[in-house]
């Protein structure tokens, strides 16, 4: 069996990597091609006829508008029957700098089709080495099936710029539908270091990995650990005999997704309300929310209880602690919080 070609960072990356586009209907590219054709005709007009005295007619009878109009139509399309020509040297020079020119974008806009194709290519060649070399501190999600989306709905409700965003995946359907969210996709599989490079897992602030399979989840951290030392890693599993091994391959945090669902299926046998609670909490989009703020000046000192905030417990020095415990006493300098917020229309 034929192994997978490696994907190096110096080849053509337009088949893999894909960064979003504006997307503009086929009636508006029409009209637009149409307008620049028509502009490109009328300053090919205007020249000729504001210089129809450098012209010759075989009818020798002058240079009409309409023979402008002529002219320039047959010349623009490279038809060019030859019966009205330039004679004088003005004529020509303009010929020469200004119509061979509008001839050329004419042509462009006749076959545009086609040459669309080139140029979005070229652009997306274009986009794919800025983006490349600028990128950092970005957020790489691998696997966009449920858990993938439900994930970028989550980073993107915390102000994170969709160009911010990677998505790693062996699904073409599932990255066309992440492109039409502004999301830069790649297409490979997240066990391979090679498409991992390419997704700049390397200088990536936060790696999603919401892989379909425990098996595959293990090698994805790994790999991405390796890869970016100093990377918040967030994995997934189904089974909770997997996650010591996530933990050893380096993740950060691991969710249990089978044992979280059985939870919420349990609790809403007997109090279907909370569970409503819980999901509130965790949706991002409406109702409350827990969030992660910075301690202000004037907390510092005080108790988190004390404060108009419902919070949660306070991060200090990347360890959690519950806002009942004793390390939770009285807020420091450098403290993070974690507290329930209301979510408003405005932070949609």
């Amino acid at each position: 069996m034929s192994r997978p070609r490696p994907v190096r960072a110096d080849t053509d990356l337009s088949g893999i990597i894909r960064m979003p586009e504006s997307r503009v209907s086929p009636v508006t590219s029409i009209i637009r091609r149409i307008l620049w054709a028509l502009l490109a005709l009328s300053v090919a007009v205007s020249l000729v006829y504001f210089d129809r005295d450098g012209y010759r007619d075989l009818n020798d009878d002058g240079i009409s508008l309409l023979d402008a109009v002529y002219y320039a139509t047959v010349s623009l399309s490279t038809t060019g029957y030859g019966d009205i020509t330039p004679v004088s040297d003005s004529a020509r020079l303009i010929n020469i700098l200004v119509i061979t020119p509008l001839r050329i974008l004419f042509l462009i806009v006749l076959v545009g089709t086609t040459l669309a194709v080139l140029t979005e290519r070229s652009r997306q060649v274009f986009k794919i080495q800025r983006w490349r070399s600028k990128v950092r501190d970005h957020v790489v999600v691998v696997g966009y099936g449920t858990k993938g989306r439900s994930a970028v709905s989550a980073v993107l409700s915390d102000g994170v710029e969709p160009s911010r965003i990677v998505v790693v995946d062996t699904d073409q359907a599932m990255l066309d539908a992440a492109s039409l969210l502004g999301l830069v996709t790649v297409h490979g599989s997240g066990t391979r270091s090679d498409v991992l490079r390419v997704a700049g897992v390397p200088r990536a602030r936060s790696v999603v990995v919401a892989a379909s399979r425990d098996d595959s989840a293990v090698l994805i951290t790994l790999t991405a650990r390796e890869l970016a030392p100093k990377a918040q890693i967030v994995a997934a599993v189904r089974e909770t005999e997997n996650v010591h091994l996530l933990r050893q391959s380096g993740a950060n945090q691991v969710v249990v997704s089978s044992e979280t669902a059985g939870r919420l299926l349990g609790m809403a046998t007997h109090t279907p309300t909370l569970v409503d609670m819980v999901e509130d909490l965790i949706t991002p989009d409406e109702g409350l929310a827990i969030a992660e703020r910075e301690v202000e000046p004037s907390e510092v000192g005080g108790s988190p209880r004390h404060l108009s905030d419902i919070v949660l417990g306070l991060v200090r020095g990347g360890k959690l602690y519950r806002v009942d415990s004793s390390g939770a006493d009285a807020i420091e300098v450098g403290d993070r919080l974690l507290y329930i917020r209301k979510v408003t229309p405005a932070d949609d």
